[in-house]
């Protein structure tokens, strides 16, 4: 390996014992005692040392949550936009004050270094602010006589109660991107995080518990198969968002439609980054560096899967592995200058070496990387993967760890065909100086997002969301706004 793990053996630890939040559920404005007789451990991935102990919700602990949330919901929906909006900023200056600890926090739970669990938390605070505006400022169709003597006017109203079910990779950010508009909207809400990464949003519960009336935002830990399958199939709950794998997705739509209850999905990704023969290698490659191993990989939109043209793919590779090279991969603790993380778990962890060991003994040469870095810690060394097989395990099922693949291709349709031919459709980037070929190449790709020239490049004002087996639904912008609400008409009749 010509990574090495960097390590702070006389650091300080990331969080003290008052950091963390009460290991309870979160129901009706307080913290509860959980019935629950069993519970899931919460590891520091760099250390693989115990931070604390959940409680596994049940399906009854469940059912008071959304009693709760249905009870609290009608006066949150009559509140003005005004209101709703005052709320949020309050909450984005909440979070804003506590930044360091919500920083450490995500850090010793995921292992995230600094710089990207600083991010996330900005981008939490941002989350809320931008939906705290965008609330005040919806549009929709006139207001009109389309029928003779009859005026229709167009009312956006919310659902009722969100059942969340959000994911370990970004636990604060993912649980703001559903929050903070389901909240704008005039729902409430019962979430459930990830039981591997929960302290952060048990953290936000408790900093904004004075913030907001009880019973509007609901914490339930737990696991996908009890508390998100309840949340899946409660006849109260008007929708069901999730943020996850597509295993998780076809899980919880399945359950939902015994209701028809409405399914907003954010699952898998495998962008494939399309470099033609007259982009600015150096350029991608430097972009590379960030955007596929960013998270430690564990991206659902993160550049995993380079399509190069033949004729500059050596000198591609050649820039790519010397970006990677100089990754500085460790713990949080070893310094602000470190970029790549540890996967969140031991099954991860072994899941993604898996992956790499399949696709070595099936032809694929690394580069760079290709294994495990000494732990402890769940530590994968940045990988690139060349000579890899078109329609090979490893460039159509989604690592999400720091693994690059690179395939070539000929012409433009090839390099086509070959991005599209995956059964995922989040995100795409296009690489070259042409214009017309960026606009021509873009509008072919099946993906929710694609970039030109850059990749992972995120904003609040605009939607974020997949194709195929990425699912449906947009998070951020004020299409996700749309979602978290429902439209009617009401007539009137003004003839005389």
């Amino acid at each position: 390996m010509t990574t090495n793990v960097n390590r702070a053996a006389d650091a300080a630890p990331l969080i003290a014992e008052g950091d963390l939040p009460p290991a309870r559920f979160f129901v009706d404005g307080a913290f509860s005692d959980a019935s629950a007789e069993s519970f899931t451990e919460v590891i520091d991935p760099c250390t693989e040392e115990l931070i604390a102990r959940i409680p596994d919700g049940t399906t009854e602990d469940v059912d008071t949550a959304v009693a709760a949330a249905l009870a609290a919901q009608e006066d949150w929906a009559r509140r003005v936009p005004k209101e709703r909006s005052e709320v949020l900023h309050a909450i984005a200056d909440r979070l804003a004050e506590h930044t360091d600890v919500l920083v450490r926090l995500e850090a010793a739970n995921t292992g995230k270094p600094f710089s990207v669990a600083r991010d996330d938390v900005a981008s939490a605070i941002d989350t809320f602010r931008f939906m705290a505006g965008a609330l005040r400022a919806t549009t929709t169709m006139a207001a009109g006589d389309y029928a003779e003597n009859h005026l229709s006017v167009i009312l956006r109203e919310p659902l009722g109660v969100i059942g969340v079910v959000t994911p370990w990779n970004y636990p604060l950010l993912m649980a703001a991107w559903k929050i903070a508009p389901i909240l704008a909207a005039g729902n409430t809400l019962v979430i459930k995080p990830s039981e591997q990464t929960p302290l952060t949003t048990l953290k936000f519960a408790e900093l904004t518990a004075d913030l907001l009336p009880p019973g509007v935002v609901n914490v339930v830990t737990g696991t996908g198969p009890v508390v998100g399958a309840r949340l899946a199939e409660h006849p109260d709950v008007a929708m069901i968002a999730l943020t996850g794998s597509v295993r998780s997705g076809r899980a919880v739509a399945r359950t939902a439609a015994e209701s028809l209850k409405r399914v907003h999905l954010e699952l898998g990704g495998k962008a494939p980054v399309v470099i033609f023969e007259d982009a600015d290698l150096k350029a991608a490659a430097a972009a590379l560096r960030v955007a596929s191993y960013w998270n430690s990989g564990q991206e659902c939109g993160a550049a995993c899967r380079v399509l190069v043209h033949e004729s500059v793919a050596d000198r591609l590779v050649k820039e790519l592995v010397r970006e990677v090279s100089e990754l500085a991969v460790g713990d949080p603790r070893a310094g602000e200058d470190i970029e790549v993380g540890p996967l969140v778990s031991k099954a991860h962890f072994d899941r993604v070496l898996g992956c790499l060991d399949r696709a070595l003994s099936g032809g694929a040469r690394a580069a760079i990387g290709g294994g495990a870095l000494d732990g402890p810690g769940y530590f994968v060394a940045p990988t690139v993967l060349v000579d890899v097989a078109e329609g090979s395990e490893v460039t159509r099922e989604e690592v999400f760890g720091p693994v690059v693949t690179v395939e070539t291709f000929t012409s433009e349709d090839e390099a086509v065909r070959r991005a599209n031919d995956v059964p995922v459709g989040l995100a795409a980037s296009v690489w070259t100086e042409s214009a017309r070929r960026s606009h021509s190449v873009a509008a072919r790709l099946d993906s929710g997002t694609v970039w030109v020239n850059s990749h992972l490049v995120i904003a609040n004002e605009v939607p974020w969301g997949g194709f195929k087996g990425s699912g449906y639904g947009r998070d951020l912008s004020l299409y996700a706004l749309d979602d978290y609400s429902r439209t009617k008409h009401v007539m009137h009749n003004h003839g005389r």
